[in-house]
């Protein structure tokens, strides 16, 4: 027997409340690649490379023998785990996921910007609206801390309602602060909002924001995760705060940064007792290796003795080709944001027809 990674633990308690009346998406293909995925040693930069989408199994299973260790698989043991996972996946997110959608699936979505093979992913699971990760939505990325104090709120909201009025889809990451307060704002602007989430769609994290999430869906949003089962620990969780971070970046067309401390900035201002860097940076970073055009709300005269815009600085003062966002020029700076293009830099082989 072949090892494999587990995807499912057992079955938890299903979420209810956002429309339990619906058919689960997948296709053949994302089942496929879902079931490839789970052998020991394939990652997203193997499925990558070897897989566009629509392979027959015979394919699948030839190429895996080729890089799996130790026992080769074969086509019946294939069918069989996948058999399996389909069971599962139907069992366990029947009442909470609408779909699950895969590369080379028509509507799976093209990153933006210049990401490496091992960090583009390979499938996803959605509940809501997919088509707001369309190449053809203007999507802004708006995340911070978790703690926002002073005005840094009302200014950030001043900031997402411009975005939305100039047809903006906001995406973030569900999390307390400044993440929750760019949904709201867009909830509220009467726009579309996107959340990706570093846990299953029947286990939303944070939990207090079950709600919001309910509320993004009901309004025409998206939920998404690569997540199918919990974090086994807290190193687990917090690498797929990582994961998450790098898909707040590969899917917008830019990101914005309302406020967050930097890394240094417990030493720096002598603030102990509590967690002041964020996923904030991380995201940030993987933006700028993914050359996402990146902005950060600051005001020199407001925030220049502020820890909580220590890394609006740091980034200011690393690369001046960062849009500032003040209090007098947002309506530009927004306008700006709008009009830069995004480099797309994949093509995706298109298996048709998948769930009509």
């Amino acid at each position: 027997m072949v090892p494999i990674r587990l995807l499912f633990t057992p079955l938890l308690k299903q979420l209810h409340g956002i429309n339990n009346l619906y058919t689960m998406k997948y296709s053949n293909n994302a089942l496929n690649i879902l079931t490839a995925k789970y052998y020991k040693g394939i990652g997203n930069a193997w499925v990558v490379k070897n897989l566009k989408g629509n392979e027959s199994v015979e394919t699948i299973v030839s190429l895996l023998n080729k890089t799996i260790k130790g026992d080769q698989t074969n086509e019946e043991e294939f069918e069989r785990l996948k058999k399996d996972f389909e069971n599962k996946l139907v069992s366990k997110f029947e009442n909470c996921c609408d779909g699950l959608i895969a590369l080379g699936d028509r509507d799976f979505p093209q990153y933006r910007g210049n990401v490496k093979e091992g960090d583009r992913p390979v499938f996803l699971f959605y509940k809501g609206n997919i088509e707001l990760l369309g190449i053809e939505n203007k999507n802004i990325s708006v995340i911070g801390l978790l703690n926002p104090e002073g005005d840094i709120e009302e200014r950030e909201r001043t900031i997402v309602a411009q975005m939305v009025k100039n047809g903006a889809t906001i995406v973030s990451g569900l999390a307390f602060g400044c993440d929750s307060i760019s949904h709201h704002q867009a909830l509220e602007s009467n726009g579309k909002t996107v959340a990706i989430l570093p846990s299953p769609l029947n286990n939303i994290l944070p939990a207090r924001n079950k709600g919001l999430a309910f509320q993004i869906v009901e309004e025409g949003g998206l939920l998404i995760t690569e997540y199918g089962n919990d974090f086994k620990n807290q190193m687990e969780l917090s690498s797929r705060y990582k994961e998450r971070d790098r898909l707040q970046a590969l899917f917008c067309d830019a990101i914005v940064l309302a406020a967050s401390y930097s890394q240094n900035s417990a030493e720096k201002w002598k603030i102990f007792g509590q967690k002041l860097d964020s996923g904030a940076r991380l995201a940030m970073g993987f933006a700028k290796d993914y050359k996402i055009p990146r902005a950060v709300m600051y005001d020199q005269n407001l925030d220049y003795n502020n820890p909580m815009f220590d890394l609006n600085r740091d980034l200011i003062n690393e690369d001046n080709s960062i849009t500032i966002i003040s209090t007098e020029n947002y309506i530009s700076s927004i306008e700006t944001i709008m009009n830069t293009k995004s480099a797309i830099n994949n093509s995706t082989s298109i298996q048709k027809g998948l769930f009509d």
